[in-house]
């Protein structure tokens, strides 16, 4: 297949943190697996979660990069909550490699807000600034693609959370309380 995507990458519809997201994932790599070649599809029908990311896998430099910042932000989370449980941190820090800004500012503020749920967008707000930044200068090739499918699982989770039985939930976490 030919590499088409300056036609892709135009077709497809701009994301914006907090909307509904225009289609499902499934169908993202169904409209690139027609224009991209094999290989990049491969590499972004497989695209590695964060936190689930084995550390010595070779990957490419974006995702890399990716990875590296989501990493540095959990581990920020490790100290902030770690430290409200009086427990060691170090137990649970992951090696990270991450040169940006310091995100411990982004994590204060996430877990100072009362609501666990603006907390949450709070990282995820941050999250989607990351992924603009590391697609900055790049407007028709695969790391666009990237940045594009890692924000668009952003806004399925968030659809999830809007859609969730909200009397469920909280039903849920009364029962888990009393415990």
């Amino acid at each position: 297949m030919a590499e088409f995507y300056p036609y892709l990458v135009a077709s497809l519809p701009a994301l914006h943190f907090g909307m509904k997201p225009p289609f499902s994932f499934e169908q993202f790599l169904e409209a690139c697996h027609r224009f991209i070649p094999a290989k990049d599809y491969q590499i972004l029908s497989n695209l590695p979660q964060p936190e689930y990311s084995p550390e010595k896998v070779r990957r490419p430099p974006f995702v890399e990069r990716w990875i590296q910042f989501d990493t540095s932000l959990r581990n920020e989370m490790v100290k902030v909550r770690s430290g409200r449980l009086k427990i060691e941190a170090e137990t649970y820090i992951r090696p990270e490699t991450y040169t940006g800004p310091p995100l411990a500012p982004v994590v204060s503020a996430a877990a100072a807000d009362p609501s666990l749920l603006e907390g949450e967008r709070l990282l995820d707000e941050a999250r989607w600034k990351v992924l603009d930044e590391l697609a900055k200068d790049h407007y028709f090739d695969l790391d666009v693609l990237i940045s594009y499918a890692y924000k668009l699982l952003i806004l399925h989770r968030w659809e999830r959370i809007r859609s969730a039985n909200a009397a469920l939930l909280l039903t849920e976490a009364l029962e888990l309380q009393v415990v």
